[in-house]
């Protein structure tokens, strides 16, 4: 089961005060914990009320109030989502908040989320179920001859991604199963890119991929360009990065390491 743990405001944090460097390492641990633990699914602080509004309905029209807002202990500054067993585990991770958070003196409140067996069976049930169907993200996984490790990285710095993992054979009880020259090779590698990853790995039995390309969209052109540039740089430009009736510009190119790419800036951001 999900409960949202959710840190209320104080004076601190409705003054944009940002937590320090301890604060931050603090924190970084006890979600480092909970993510071992299999517990920590996500979390976020939030900027003060003054930089939000609120949106009332009456009788079905909205008025669009801006902040600050008063009652500061009922505001939220931040929140995690823990899916673990029980209340009772909730309550456990929840002792657990950094004492340097306010010098120990904040207010945590925990709310379970509904799940889809609390609600009586429907049609608006059944579209619900419909879209729990769907998986919980979609990735990219790519083959390559040896060179995994430096692609990887290449592609982490050119898309500004994450680079998350970069696991070796050797690492591994895929160990036992592969000659000994394949130990440092990759058998798992992976950046995330805005919560997409493309992962790849080293194949004993190696095929170039064809037919396939990884698509990036930016609503900046001069992205667009550099990355399809940084890109094509000892590889080769399938389609020049130009305006076509789709796109105000679009390309195709293969890079260096095989993987085709088509990267675009689209219609909807010219002017």
């Amino acid at each position: 089961m999900k409960y949202m743990l959710m840190r209320k405001a104080d004076s601190d944090t409705e003054n944009g005060v940002l937590p320090s460097d301890h604060l931050l390492q603090a924190m970084a641990d006890y979600n480092e914990r909970m993510t071992r633990a299999g517990v920590f699914v996500c979390g976020n602080g939030v900027r003060p009320s003054r930089e939000g509004c609120r949106i009332e309905f009456h009788d079905g029209e909205p008025t669009v109030s801006s902040g600050p807002f008063g009652m500061t202990g009922e505001l939220l500054a931040g929140y995690s989502v823990l899916e673990v067993e029980s209340l009772e585990e909730a309550i456990d991770w929840a002792r657990q908040w950094p004492k340097e958070d306010a010098n120990g003196n904040v207010t945590l409140e925990l709310r379970r989320y509904f799940t889809l067996d609390d609600f009586r069976p429907g049609p608006g049930l059944e579209k619900h179920e419909a879209l729990g169907r769907l998986p919980r993200e979609m990735n990219i996984h790519v083959a390559f001859p040896g060179t995994c490790r430096e692609a990887m990285e290449f592609y982490s710095d050119v898309t500004g991604g994450h680079l998350e993992a970069m696991i070796t054979y050797g690492e591994t009880p895929a160990a036992e199963d592969v000659s000994a020259d394949m130990h440092d090779r990759i058998v798992h590698a992976s950046v995330n890119i805005r919560g997409r990853r493309l992962m790849g790995a080293d194949c004993p039995e190696y095929r170039p991929p064809e037919g396939n390309q990884v698509h990036l969209e930016y609503d900046r052109e001069d992205q667009a360009e550099r990355v399809f540039r940084a890109l094509s740089d000892g590889g080769q430009v399938i389609m020049p990065f130009e305006q076509t009736f789709w796109a105000h510009r679009f390309g195709m190119t293969r890079d260096r390491f095989g993987l085709q790419w088509m990267i675009s800036f689209g219609l909807d951001q010219c002017t």
